[in-house]
């Protein structure tokens, strides 16, 4: 039986969710975590309810007061959401970073903020404060600050004996205080810091309901959870409906699966790159025991069959997942559509979101309608406004907005109309059954001579499709649009005049043919304004890319104008 939820829109705040997991299932398990020694442990909600107490009343012993900010800067493990509840109760605003920051963007950070505390997570895999731009900083961990109270008071990690009442005498949130502000990638050099109150990302909880079937739902995490799709849909509504997380401590592959294989995953939150690294993995496998004819025959069919059954003749498949995976969510990049139906041949439904932290969730595909191509629509009855600008741009209205940018009014009125509408930078159209397709970024326009526009998204997805999954598209003279491509194996080659000059001579002739009918192929599905015309190879193992792993599209222009391209040797008409 699906467990059911109360309604979030009753809540007086985040805290409200752990106060009914508190109710309805104290001891069912909640949070776990595996290392690579394949040890995993597990607190129930009642523990997670405990430890969040002792994280709150340890962070207000330390001098902090309701509505100052702390840093946290952790790998996910147990911990981390019992400080984030912790810090709930203490009345404090979250500063979440994430792991990949550089040490000039958390010195930004610390300093725009203003920020009192830092909280680090532990393990080989924690962030070295040394050098980390957190300054002068006063530390704690994640584990301090959530540890089991010592009955020594020379111990640090003691308690008074009236530390449980205290801390139930403290004033409680309410749905417009501060809970976190979460600071973007920073691509300009200037991050800003997206303030998020307890309702705002409460009403993102609500439609993620609308979207996401409360079913028995096992989650191996696998996002930061210093984003806010990981917080609101694989934290915050996985534990209003009672699922079990589990976090891993490794990012090896073999571990991974493991974990998911033995954790029996039902749903998995992730970014289309992931499900192509799984479906990579399974082809490999498939491969390797010459199978590969028989499993494009089982492909076919399964697409006349219902998903049970599709799971029921791919089960030798599914027992690498634990048996159990029923749908996997993802948003955040280009899903290519084969990508979609590949899953879905199995019986895995899966269903695309978009949105953004400064509107939480927008729109997303649902069981009922997940046509590839589409981000679907506002989960219904969410009082979630969508439409489009003149000029195509995805703007958004709601109680999902936030609230401002931090210290930034300029920002915070470019962003936000005077009518309270967020404009999100995103350009898209809704296709004859009102789903929304997104086309590109405004910023990343190319503008023609001709007085064509060209969005660059579009050409790199139809890349993608082509057998190319890496590329920038750029207009490197008017009228004249290039391809910088990334080999597909992401093998370094060093720079040069011709990126492949270090190949062998009959692996160098192999790569620039199937690049240049890859680009033919895209060319095909292209109108004539948007073909592309040249490329040329990226000369490292990746594109330069911001911590939330888009890619700094200015520094590889900078690189381009330094080079010339490859033009694409048209062998047949495009």
């Amino acid at each position: 039986m699906a467990p059911s939820h109360s309604d979030v829109a009753t809540f007086p705040s985040l805290l409200g969710i752990l106060d009914d997991a508190l109710v309805r299932r104290p001891d069912a398990p909640a949070l776990g975590i595996r290392g690579d020694d394949g040890v995993a442990w597990h607190w129930s909600y009642a523990e997670l309810e405990r430890r969040s107490r002792l994280a709150a009343w340890r962070l207000r012993a330390r001098g902090l007061q309701p509505g100052d900010r702390i840093i946290t800067w952790s790998p996910s493990s147990p911990e981390l959401p019992a400080v984030y509840f912790g810090a709930m109760r203490a009345r404090l605003t979250l500063v979440p970073l994430d792991l990949r920051m550089s040490p000039d963007t958390v010195a930004r950070i610390v300093a725009r903020s203003g920020a009192r505390l830092a909280v680090l997570g532990t393990g080989r895999d924690a962030p070295e404060p040394t050098g980390s731009g957190l300054g002068d900083l006063p530390l704690t961990t994640t584990v301090a600050l959530s540890a089991d109270p010592s009955p020594d008071p020379a111990d640090p990690s003691w308690l008074p004996d009236d530390w449980e009442q205290q801390v139930a005498g403290w004033e409680r949130p309410g749905r417009d205080d501060l809970f976190e502000v979460v600071f973007t990638s920073g691509t300009t050099g200037i991050p800003k810091g997206v303030m998020l109150t307890h309702g705002e990302i409460l009403s993102s909880i609500d439609a993620f309901g609308l979207v996401i079937p409360p079913m028995e739902h096992r989650i191996v995490s696998l996002l930061p959870l210093s984003h806010l799709l990981e917080q609101a849909a694989a934290l915050f509504y996985a534990t209003l409906v009672g699922a079990q997380i589990l976090y891993i401590r490794s990012r090896n592959p073999r571990v991974i699966f493991e974990a998911i294989r033995e954790h029996r995953v039902t749903t998995l939150l992730v970014v289309p790159q992931v499900l192509e690294l799984f479906w990579g993995a399974l082809l490999r496998e498939v491969d390797r025991r010459g199978q590969r004819a028989q499993f494009a025959r089982a492909r076919r069919l399964a697409r006349r069959l219902p998903y049970p059954l599709r799971r029921l003749l791919f089960r030798s498949v599914h027992r690498q997942f634990g048996g159990s995976l029923r749908l996997a969510v993802t948003a955040g990049a280009y899903l290519p559509p084969g990508l979609q139906e590949a899953w879905e041949d199995l019986g895995v439904t899966v269903l695309q979101g978009y949105g953004a932290t400064e509107c939480g969730i927008v729109s997303c595909s649902t069981l009922r309608d997940h046509a590839p191509g589409t981000v679907g629509r506002v989960p219904a009855p969410c009082p979630i406004q969508v439409r489009l600008a003149e000029d195509g741009e995805i703007v958004v209205a709601g109680p999902t907005l936030f609230s401002g940018y931090w210290g930034d009014p300029e920002a915070t009125a470019a962003a936000l109309d005077a009518d309270g509408w967020y404009h999100t930078g995103d350009v898209g159209r809704f296709d004859e059954r009102g789903n929304l397709v997104l086309l590109g970024r405004t910023r990343n326009v190319i503008v023609l001579p001709n007085g064509f526009n060209v969005f660059p998204e579009d050409i790199e997805n139809a890349l993608h499709d082509a057998g190319l999954p890496e590329t920038v598209v750029l207009e490197t003279s008017p009228g004249q649009i290039e391809a910088i491509v990334l080999p597909p194996d992401r093998s370094p080659i060093p720079l040069g005049t011709e990126a492949t000059h270090t190949l062998a001579a009959d692996e160098e002739a192999a790569l620039r043919a199937g690049i240049d009918a890859a680009v033919r192929e895209a060319n095909r599905h292209l109108a004539v304004h948007q073909r592309v015309v040249g490329w040329r190879l990226w000369p490292g193992a990746d594109f330069p890319r911001t911590h939330t792993f888009k890619v700094r599209r200015d520094e590889v222009q900078r690189w381009a104008w330094a080079d010339a391209p490859l033009p694409v040797v048209h062998s047949e008409r495009p």
